[in-house]
């Protein structure tokens, strides 16, 4: 059992965690401006591509949760070897999961594509194009997820800043110069990507030589990586649904639904990262923790996220609600999607607080290997609440109010049964997750 030491602030690991989280949504707004300037067609054909290969890096992001939990007890226990050993499987892990990706969609890209953009077209083919070239990544995406895990469990999360920043300014750069001065159009975009997550990779790869790390495969923690990974995938997979099936429910209400649905659920996902910051330093926090036999210092940063949480909801709540006459026309000017938007606004403002008590519990039992139980709330949760409602809300014609109803309770099921874990002691001695 490794000594106490004192432990890192929420925030100290949270800020540096917001960074890397902001990053990349952050770039693609560049980047959606620079090809934007090409017509809708490449736009169009972004949107299809960069969805896809974003899906597929939210299905994977295991890599990056996952590790964080197993190096983040092995650290807690004074074992940094073994935590860095954690990062060197999940490396190996993410190549080849990495390659398996890229060889699907290589295949599939044409597929995949032309279902997304509603069949043959230019958009159709233009995505395709895009997604080819950008899937060269996908090894290289899901190696840097799983450096970002690895140091987050070591409490280093510095580093991961660096790293990712200097990736995406170099796409930065070489995004515009690609797309316009080269002649590349939309390609020059999948190009800047792939070398922006070249760089970053390089650098997560080099933090590893530098830890002395032996780089043997070793297929039993491989295959426990998976395991947690497993429920982590299916968590995932279950909320990628839930809200695949909603825009189908707002599409189908309207234009002016789809819009103002497509709006309110951008900036639900972007509020989402700045809450998800503490799940990621509770997760490290807690592992710590966890790892160094220290129960009641777990419970204590359990409460401090709580409250970081829900302070930090109830001020974006706050500010939402002054901002409504605002922000919606930033967006739009069409008086039936800003009347629309006025619907869903109160409920995306109103479930923040809860919302961030939710994602800080979720970094709790994260890390204290509490997975199993996340993957089932979320699923019971989902199934209970997000999609009944949704799938009702036309029939009924509830519309947006339906829909957002169902989220509302879909966060409120998922916080009250976190809540009831994170009272109890179960947790405290969820199954291992870093033996070797």
């Amino acid at each position: 059992m490794g000594t106490a030491s004192r432990p890192a602030s929420v925030l100290s690991l949270a800020l540096p965690a917001l960074v890397v989280l902001a990053a990349e949504p952050l770039y693609l707004l560049v980047d959606t401006a620079v090809v934007g300037n090409l017509g809708t067609v490449a736009l169009g054909g972004l949107a299809v591509g960069g969805g896809l290969l974003a899906w597929a890096a939210a299905l994977l992001n295991f890599l990056a949760y996952g590790t964080t939990a197993r190096a983040a007890r092995r650290a807690g226990a004074g074992d940094r070897a073994g935590a860095v050993e954690e990062g060197v499987q999940a490396t190996w892990l993410a190549l080849g999961l990495g390659v398996l990706v890229l060889a699907l969609f290589q295949v599939l890209a044409g597929p995949l594509t032309r279902a997304l953009a509603g069949g043959a077209g230019p958009v159709a083919t233009a995505g395709e194009e895009w997604l080819r070239v950008a899937a060269l990544g996908a090894p290289l995406l899901l190696v840097s997820l799983a450096g970002n895990g690895w140091l987050r469990g070591v409490q280093e999360l510095r580093r991961p800043v660096r790293y990712v920043v200097a990736g995406s300014l170099l796409s930065l750069v070489l995004c515009p110069l690609l797309v316009h001065p080269a002649g590349l159009g939309l390609v020059g975009s999948a190009v800047a990507n792939v070398a922006g997550q070249a760089l970053t990779a390089a650098l997560f790869v080099r933090a590893l030589l530098r830890e002395g790390a032996t780089w043997g495969a070793r297929p039993r923690a491989i295959v426990r990586q998976l395991v947690i990974g497993r429920d982590l995938l299916l968590r995932a997979a279950v909320l990628q649904l839930s809200f695949l099936v909603a825009a189908g429910v707002a599409a189908r209400a309207g234009t002016a639904a789809l819009a103002a649905h497509q709006i309110a659920l951008q900036l639900f996902f972007f509020l989402a990262l700045v809450l998800d910051a503490y799940a990621i330093a509770a997760q490290t926090l807690v592992g710590h923790a966890l790892g160094g036999g220290r129960p009641d210092e777990a419970r204590a940063t359990a409460r401090r996220v709580v409250l970081w949480g829900l302070s930090t909801g109830c001020l974006v709540a706050v500010v939402l609600l002054a901002l409504r006459d605002v922000l919606p026309p930033l967006f739009t000017d069409d008086p039936a999607v800003l009347a629309q938007a006025a619907v869903v606004w109160w409920f995306l403002a109103c479930f923040q607080p809860l919302a961030g008590v939710v994602f800080a519990l979720d970094g709790v039992l994260m890390g204290a290997g509490d997975v199993g139980y996340l993957r089932t709330v979320t699923i019971a949760a989902a199934l209970v609440g997000f999609l009944p409602l949704s799938l009702l809300a036309g029939p009924l014609g509830l519309g947006l109010a339906g829909i957002w109803t169902g989220l509302t309770l879909f966060i409120a099921l998922r916080l009250l049964a976190v809540l009831v874990r994170v009272a109890g002691d179960r947790w405290l001695g969820a199954p291992e997750t870093v033996r070797t």
